[in-house]
């Protein structure tokens, strides 16, 4: 059971996501999951209102599956197999967090400054979480899929705007994290 609850190598995860790949390749499959969202508001009877949300969603049932056991095995995963020396962050970083008011985690995987109920206590916290949320919600819709539909999925079958929206993300997790950052966080 320790090598379960413990951090896996890069080598062996990344070799396990890479069969998982070869498998949805293989059955004609794509994974991603802000796709997710738009079956998800057409279950809820959104196709009725908007045409983008009008389409079969049981052909991308399987999809959601993945959703449940994703949510359901971090569940599992921070429940039961979670362990405080786990987390291991550089001295630098925690000293940087520490310059912008963020507490060091502390073996959890976030610090309870940005995840906690604490944050919707102030109207600064919900306006910060309101628009991160639409522009996460924008930009996943404007650049045709997310992180993990086009860096795991788009990247492993070749395709340049993937590629092109992998570096689009890399770079604007860069600008937030060290110019914008510390700006919404005065």
């Amino acid at each position: 059971m320790d090598f379960i609850s413990q951090t896996w190598a890069w080598y062996v995860s990344g070799f396990i996501i890479g069969c998982i790949m070869l498998l949805l390749v293989y059955f004609g499959k794509t994974f991603g999951m802000s796709s997710n969202l738009r079956s998800l508001c057409t279950l809820a009877g959104a196709g009725k209102k908007v045409a983008f949300f009008n389409f079969d969603w049981k052909a991308s049932r399987w999809n959601l599956v993945v959703v449940l056991g994703a949510m359901l095995g971090g569940f599992v995963a921070v429940l039961y197999m979670s362990a405080p020396t786990n987390v291991a962050i550089n001295p630098q970083t925690v000293e940087q967090l520490a310059t912008l008011g963020i507490d060091a985690p502390d073996g959890k995987l976030v610090p309870d400054a940005l995840f906690s109920s604490a944050v919707f206590q102030s109207p600064k916290g919900i306006a910060l979480l309101l628009l991160g949320g639409f522009l996460i919600g924008f930009g996943s819709r404007y650049a045709g899929g997310c992180t993990s539909g086009h860096a795991i999925t788009g990247l492993s079958n070749l395709q340049l705007p993937s590629l092109k929206a992998v570096i689009g993300f890399f770079i604007g997790g860069l600008i937030m994290a060290h110019l914008l950052l510390p700006l919404l966080l005065k």
